[in-house]
């Protein structure tokens, strides 16, 4: 009767199975140590965010080396927007790597977190006052978006008697309609202004915004900006020798091969009440070190490599990556709160979540987070097909964390444990809220020791 009730109620779903990819060590926590895991999770609530900043570490060490083994002479930046843990802040201060920010707050933690001021860069559309003197005062350097906001921070560096460090940020030939950055005309107008403020302006290299993942154009683009280099110091301004490429570096979340099955037979069967989405994150594209790799080594003129022509020219490159840096680097825990089971009647069940989709913020961008999540049960039941996919715990219709319904491979039961794979990356608190009066969710940074037992905790916080 199992046997019959199993083929009926997955007839017709057939979910997909798209496993996340696993560094080691979170094998290794999820292997060794579900207790402790558990105990966190009872202890500070549901959903609870894992970061785990040794592996932020040694993302970094990944990336400096394959810049370096391109040619390119790279210094990075980490795009702190991507998440708010303190812990990675600290790290980066550790390594010797820049942040990005973009608030006053973002700024302020930066410091506190040990990054001095002249490795932190300030971008952003058009900041307020308050950002600018910050920056200033600490000698950060700004990413200017049009010549309005030039003059006010040469008014602003000009009151507090410091000379402000600049980039001008630039509208690439591939995205001209950006609402980021400047025009040729007011690009030029900058550099003029720059050489009128020279008192007060330090005119230092060129950065841009691209949307996408496409290596071809990011590398145009930053070969654009090696040429806005050369154009500035022909009129005065020999410090132009940086070019921001932003970030961009792709994330690899599942295997290629299963990334092109999956977008191959996707159908809004495959999602609770048929939800139907128009993108995806490229979860299965390439890695954020073939990423940079094709971008360096990729030829932007007689064959000379991007990485070559910046050499040639005395060009140093920036970089921002946010969730490069973060892959794999935290995973989000929810328990789960109720099962509605609809499979005889719809062929799936309705998992209800402890916590809500917005501490998983893909739906930020009308899309839904893909890779399986992990089921920990405490008491397993025998194994047999279970689709479902899950819900949040508040009022609203379109709470859902996951639309798609997932194979799970046994029932889920109140209680049980599901883990959310490589969240780090803008999903973990991007979308946050204290809806419903909740708590926003905490955050436990984990580190696996040698030799010790078990990993050391603590809450994430400066």
């Amino acid at each position: 009767m199992s046997l019959q009730r199993s083929e009926r109620t997955t007839a017709g779903v057939r979910p997909f199975a798209l496993p996340a990819l696993r560094h080691p060590t979170v094998s290794r926590l999820l292997a060794d140590h579900r207790a402790l895991l558990a105990d966190l999770l009872d202890g500070l609530g549901s959903p609870l965010h894992v970061v785990l900043p040794e592996i932020f570490e040694e993302n970094v060490v990944r990336l400096r080396r394959v810049f370096a083994e391109a040619g390119a002479d790279a210094e990075i930046l980490f795009a702190k927007k991507a998440n708010k843990a303190d812990c990675y802040v600290r790290s980066a201060a550790a390594l010797g790597v820049g942040v990005d920010v973009a608030s006053s707050p973002e700024l302020v933690k930066a410091l506190a977190g040990g990054v001095p001021g002249h490795r932190i860069g300030v971008s952003g559309p058009e900041k307020d006052d308050t950002l600018h003197a910050l920056a200033v005062q600490h000698g950060s350097l700004v990413a200017v978006d049009s010549p309005g906001e030039l003059r006010r921070l040469a008014d602003t560096a000009r009151s507090v008697r410091r000379r402000a460090r600049v980039l001008l940020r630039s509208r690439t030939e591939g995205q001209p309609g950006s609402r980021f950055g400047m025009s040729a005309g007011e690009r030029e107008s900058a550099v003029t202004l720059c050489a009128e403020f020279a008192e007060h302006i330090e005119l230092q290299g060129f950065s841009f915004h691209l949307n996408g993942y496409s290596a071809a154009e990011r590398a145009a683009a930053a070969s654009e900006m090696i040429d806005h280099c050369l154009d500035a110091r022909r009129r005065g301004a020999p410090g132009a020798e940086l070019v921001d490429i932003g970030g961009g570096l792709p994330v690899r979340y599942v295997e290629p091969r299963l990334w092109d099955a999956f977008l191959a037979q996707n159908h809004p069967d495959q999602y609770h009440a048929g939800k139907a989405f128009k993108d995806f994150y490229p979860y299965g594209g390439q890695t954020a070190d073939q990423a940079a790799r094709a971008i360096m080594t990729y030829p932007v003129g007689d064959g000379e490599s991007l990485a070559a022509k910046a050499r040639r020219h005395a060009v140093r490159f920036l970089v921002e990556p946010g969730r490069a840096l973060l892959d794999q680097a935290g995973f989000t825990l929810y328990r789960v709160q109720q099962v509605d089971d609809r499979r005889d009647t719809d062929g799936y069940a309705i998992v209800t979540a402890a916590g809500s989709s917005f501490s998983l913020s893909e739906q930020w961008f009308n899309s839904d987070y893909l890779p399986d999540p992990l089921l920990i049960s405490a008491d397993p039941v025998a194994d047999e097909p279970f689709p479902a996919c899950v819900a949040g715990s508040t009022c609203l219709e379109s709470d859902m964390v996951t639309w798609r319904k997932i194979g799970f491979p046994r029932p889920v039961r109140r209680g049980d444990l599901l883990v959310y794979l490589n969240t780090a990356g803008y999903q973990m608190d991007s979308n946050e809220s204290p809806f419903h009066d909740a708590a926003l969710p905490t955050k436990a940074v984990l580190r696996l020791h040698e030799g010790a037992d078990a990993p050391r905790w603590r809450l994430d916080g400066i």
